[in-house]
């Protein structure tokens, strides 16, 4: 068995976030053909009681300790030297160190999750490198900058153009290149042409038996009236704006067309201005939760009203893997293989969203069957990731050449 370096910015167990679900199911299908040593930071202190774990999993595992605030020290530094913030945010001396003992023990196949991880490979040239971009993540900072007020419009706006630069610097580098969707691969053959030929997809999958319709879970609501369920990181600016925006936007309307619901937030970290949101009673915060499976199978409709997004929504494919309507923005939608008004409803506008969750509601619309077939027949994780032993063959060829 072949020994292959993993990279990720974040700890990928346990899977209750988008790019820990990826990493994580990324890691257990690679973990059957390789040795894996696993680089990553610990942003939750809550993850360090999953060390365990991880270790026993792993041939080696060098977990680090991410201070926000040496982090942000960080970031500073590279707003003063011209480098992206979100790249210098993971500068790390440690971490380098045991990457470099990797490849002096002959580690000569390496897999990087999340462009800010690149950082600590980028003249390993001895080594078949892979880069799982997931999302183009200077587009969002492009799509914050365009939604914020200065300076933090010009601060956005600066690091989406960075974070481009460094992109492109990666792709160039590294000898594969993947995105989530063909959408995203697209938009950045454009966006940095000269790699284009070594851009692909490795698209997100769902666990369609762990994400079951057929397990039984305890109601954890304490009334009978019809939930409406967002899912999702609620320190993640994205979800933040989205609930946001439902609660403010969606909300008053669905009051005059349905009457009595509650909209249920569930997802760890909530930032102060959706936790004021459950000032109004009709809302409900949840915070960090063990299991969102039970709030998603009470659920009568899930929602996903992002306004900014890049790649695959996880949070989409979980709730049709759950055999639930989903209504969702466009923006959610995209990369995901999904006929809207036959795998879930779509609505852009506060009053169509309204409308659609409405007929939900009142059981005019009814998409959970479906949409369960849906999830079974395209997002299998061992079909979405079998592109990976292609690329890997080819790597042994590119191995030797390089030798």
């Amino acid at each position: 068995m072949e020994d292959l370096l993993f990279l990720t910015q974040r700890c990928p167990y346990p899977p209750n976030k988008g790019d820990k679900i990826a990493t994580w199911n990324i890691l257990k299908y690679l973990r059957k053909r390789f040795r894996i040593h696993l680089g990553a930071f610990v942003d939750d202190p809550d993850d360090w009681q999953y060390e365990g774990l991880v270790r026993e999993s792993f041939a080696s595992v060098r977990l680090l300790a991410l201070s926000r605030t040496r982090g942000l020290s960080r970031s500073s530094a590279g707003l003063m030297s011209g480098e992206a913030l979100s790249v210098a945010y993971y500068r790390d001396a440690e971490l380098q160190q045991w990457v470099d003992a990797r490849l002096r023990a002959g580690v000569r196949r390496a897999f990087v999750f999340s462009s800010a991880m690149a950082r600590f490979l980028m003249d390993a040239r001895q080594c078949v490198r892979m880069m799982h971009f997931a999302d183009i993540d200077s587009d969002k900072w492009r799509q914050y900058s365009a939604t914020s007020r200065w300076p933090l419009s010009w601060v956005y706006a600066r690091e989406a153009r960075r974070l481009l630069q460094w992109e492109r610097a990666v792709a160039a580098r590294f000898e594969h290149s993947f995105f989530v969707s063909d959408a995203e691969a697209a938009d950045f053959r454009r966006m940095a042409p000269e790699s284009a030929a070594r851009v692909g997809v490795l698209s997100n999958g769902v666990d369609s038996d762990y994400f079951s319709p057929e397990r039984s879970y305890d109601n954890p609501f304490p009334d009978d009236a019809s939930r409406v369920v967002f899912t999702g990181a609620m320190d993640y600016r994205p979800n933040a704006d989205a609930v946001i925006w439902f609660a403010r936007e969606v909300m008053p309307i669905l009051a005059s067309v349905h009457g009595e619901f509650r909209f249920c937030i569930v997802g760890s970290r909530p930032s102060q201005d959706v936790l004021d949101l459950a000032s109004d009673p009709r809302v409900q915060v949840t915070g960090r939760v063990e299991d969102v499976r039970p709030y998603m199978a009470h659920a009568r409709v899930l929602v996903a009203p992002l306004r900014i997004a890049r790649g695959i929504q996880n949070k989409v494919l979980e709730a049709m893997a759950m055999a639930k309507t989903v209504v969702c923005s466009p923006q959610a939608l995209e990369g995901i293989e999904a006929k809207p008004g036959q795998d879930l409803l779509l609505a852009a506008e506060p009053e169509a969203f309204a409308q659609r969750c409405a007929d939900v509601l009142q059981g005019r619309v009814e998409l959970g069957s479906q949409a369960r077939r849906c999830m079974v027949a395209r997002y299998d994780w061992n079909a979405r990731l079998s592109v990976l032993d292609s690329l890997f063959a080819e790597g042994v060829a590119q191995e030797k050449a390089l030798t």
